[in-house]
């Protein structure tokens, strides 16, 4: 009995001898594999202080490229802000139209910059003629790409040489519902600003493609009203008293003619036209005081102003 104790005792310290040598073995490979990943690791920093130790002259050559280019955009850009400015001065100073003066002052930019930037990709040691290549090649691309863009840009050039509207004038396409005072004149869009001081962005090629009108390109304006007027009311004092409105208004001009006419016979009135000519700064103010003006003065003197009306007879049939 004690014997076989004794055995049983034997075979369990072996295994336990056995498991430990194992797990000895698994730790040993962990530690060994770390030490490779460590190894292999320290290896390639070493090799990149290596790489950079021996590139330092380029590095710090490239360096200084970088900061001279940076350098030399920011004092070219302020260059080009000083020639533009000297541009647009010397066209203030020769009255040039505000029009053509955007214009030119958007080209200069465009174009400056350009040469700005070519002279900077060449001193980093790109051949201009592998620029230029560069540069021919896209700009086929580009134009195919955008059509639209380079239609405006000669819908610009059209809107300068021929002149159907200058900056400050106030136009309506009525193709696309579109109106408002001419702001700025620019290489692909024109600016407009509408009656309640929105900015409209509209590209050049829809101002030239389409019929507009120009309402201040002169600088007077026609008045053109109609009012309608009962047909039981006294005709005659109706025009007498438009006739005293205009004569009485101070921005109506009194050297231009004067018209105050029956227009037509309406359905519900008898329609009564007037035309007179005003400063064209001064024809929505006028316009609106005129029409005020004759509704206080037509109800203080009782000539009804009718609106649509319809008039039914009935007619009663008798049964017998």
């Amino acid at each position: 009995m004690i014997w076989n104790r004794v055995q049983t005792g034997g075979l369990l310290l072996s295994s336990l001898t056995g498991t430990t040598d194992v797990a000895d073995e698994s730790v040993r490979d962990v530690i060994d594999s770390a030490a490779e990943v460590t190894n292999e690791a320290s290896q390639e920093v070493n090799q990149f202080f290596q790489f950079i130790e021996d590139n330092i002259p380029n590095i710090i050559a490239f360096g200084i490229r970088v900061v001279l280019a940076l350098v030399v955009f920011f004092i070219g850009g302020k260059v080009i802000k000083w020639i533009r400015r000297v541009v647009r001065r010397s066209f203030e100073r020769t009255n040039m139209d505000a029009g053509v003066t955007q214009f030119v002052d958007s080209m200069l930019k465009f174009g400056l910059y350009a040469l700005l930037i070519f002279m900077i990709a060449t001193n980093f040691g790109i051949e201009s003629s592998s620029i230029a290549a560069l540069i021919a090649s896209a700009g086929v691309a580009i134009g195919l790409a955008l059509q639209g863009s380079l239609s405006n840009f000669a819908g610009g050039i059209l809107i300068l040489l021929l002149k159907p509207f200058a900056v400050g004038d106030y136009i309506v396409v009525t193709q696309e519902d579109i109106e408002g005072t001419v702001k700025e004149i620019q290489i692909f869009y024109t600016k407009l600003a509408t009656v309640d001081n929105q900015t409209v962005v509209v590209p050049n090629s829809i101002l030239t493609n389409n019929s507009l009108t120009n309402v201040t390109a002169r600088p007077e304006r026609q008045l053109d009203l109609k009012i309608g007027i009962a047909y039981d009311a006294d005709l005659q004092k109706a025009k007498h008293l438009i006739e005293d409105m205009l004569l009485n208004d101070p921005c109506v001009i009194k050297d231009e003619e004067m018209k105050v006419f029956v227009d037509s016979l309406a359905d519900s009135a008898v329609m009564i036209g007037l035309r007179a000519w005003v400063r064209t700064e001064e024809y929505w103010t006028t316009r609106w005081r005129l029409l005020e003006e004759i509704k206080t003065t037509f109800d203080a003197e009782q000539i009804e102003i009718p609106y649509n009306q319809l008039t039914v007879n009935v007619r009663a049939d008798k049964t017998i």
